[in-house]
């Protein structure tokens, strides 16, 4: 456990050769499970057909609006008031590139107001053809040849919202930045490549989230800050409130008798592929869920203790124990309170809903689409508290034990 990255970890501080033996020994069992439970788990086909419900998929090509006209809809009467964007936009890519194609978009709350210049992305309806080429005086007309309004063109300040993002943590973060930068590719590699192609081929959604929590967990950790002692026990800390956080999610969604199908979503999913599990989705969520908050409590519990001994080198295991838990206390204040408020803020147009329709405080928790959050947001809660002192103990533990440094 001696390697790190150039500005943290151990490496001016190393712990000694028995302590190293012993986190080596207490995580090496965790790295073993996670490498078979990834060879069992991982799917043969990462990209599994789609139902036939669900139909081919939709052909969608960019494009850039030209024109746009108000004017009564296609069927309609110019009597009955029904107007509509006429909308001419020609095409950016594909075969068809440089063609002006017709479209037609509703007006109404909701509904997109299309400019001239505007990027959009459009579709066109299976089995239909377009007219193509000319001016734009002679294109198709309106909503001719299938097209539609699909979305807006994002991509561009996506990427660069993205390039602001990766270069303030690189500017901040220096190296440590560019390999925390790597641990999220990778844990998105994760993601896509391994734990949703192994869902959809009918694994178990609870050991797939633990097999694919743990990989992120330790490419993450390991990655931005280095192989060494202080990483590890972060890494130990963090896979002891995710066994609990798991066992805890379980023994509550039993307890609640959560089906799962709280959402729209979770019925396409099991329309589309009965195979899987909705509770097991569910569970698997928690603990997906929760690793990202126990990654930040961890390392923070265990980068404070290692600061308080190098400034205090006299500190015995006790005395770190106990000035770590107090920095604890104070992150796990206003990290649960953070929990709560992420998730009412991404859930404010359904709360809007539940008050609207006067039911009683009460019946809204426990019903099954609240009751499903709330079991999220305070399990995982619990495993962020007792992430605190489990991290903090081990922490303070071999951080009291560091080899004497060598004198000049």
């Amino acid at each position: 456990m001696g390697h790190s990255h150039a500005d943290g970890g151990d490496a001016g501080h190393p712990v000694g050769a028995r302590t190293r033996l012993l986190l080596g020994l207490l995580v090496a069992p965790f790295i073993v499970a996670t490498a078979i439970g990834l060879v069992i788990l991982w799917p043969k086909d990462a990209n599994p057909p789609a139902p036939d419900f669900i139909g081919p998929p939709a052909e969608l090509h960019d494009a850039s609006v030209t024109r746009v006209e108000r004017r009564p809809c296609a069927g309609t009467a110019e009597s009955q008031g029904v107007v509509c964007q006429q909308a001419t936009a020609r095409l950016s890519g594909g075969p068809e590139a440089g063609s002006q194609v017709g479209l037609e978009v509703s007006e109404g709350i909701g509904s997109p107001v299309l400019h001239p210049g505007d990027r959009i992305v459009i579709g066109r309806v299976a089995g239909e053809t377009s007219r193509a080429g000319g001016e734009a005086g002679d294109t198709a007309a309106a909503g001719a040849g299938g097209w539609y309004f699909a979305d807006y063109q994002r991509r561009a300040p996506l990427l660069v919202l993205g390039a602001c993002f990766a270069l303030a943590v690189v500017v901040l973060g220096r190296w440590r930045g560019v390999f925390a930068l790597a641990g999220l590719a990778v844990s998105l590699v994760v993601l896509v490549r391994f734990v949703l192609p192994a869902i959809l081929a009918g694994s178990n959604p609870v050991w797939v989230a633990v097999v694919g929590s743990a990989v992120v967990m330790f490419a993450a950790l390991y990655l931005a800050h280095g192989i060494n002692a202080r990483t590890t026990t972060a890494v130990l800390g963090t896979m002891g409130a995710l066994l609990l956080t798991g066992l805890l999610a379980w023994a509550f969604v039993e307890a609640t008798r959560l089906t799962g199908m709280a959402s729209e979503e979770a019925g396409f999913v099991q329309a589309a592929v009965q195979r899987v599990s909705l509770r097991g989705l569910l569970l698997g969520g928690i603990v997906i869920g929760s690793l990202g908050v126990l990654d930040d409590v961890t390392v923070t519990q265990a980068s404070a203790v290692w600061e308080l001994h190098q400034a205090n080198p006299v500190y015995g295991t006790r005395r770190l124990f106990s000035a770590g838990l107090r920095i604890g206390r104070d992150h796990i204040a206003s990290t649960v309170n953070t929990l709560v408020f992420a998730y009412a803020g991404a859930s404010l147009p359904l709360l809007v809903l539940f008050t609207l329709s006067n039911r009683h405080i009460g019946d809204v928790l426990t019903g099954e689409t609240i009751a499903q959050e709330l079991v999220r947001t305070l399990v995982g809660s619990i495993g962020l508290v007792a992430a605190v002192p489990l991290t903090t103990a081990l922490a303070a533990f071999v951080a009291a034990r560091e080899a004497p440094a060598s004198s000049s």
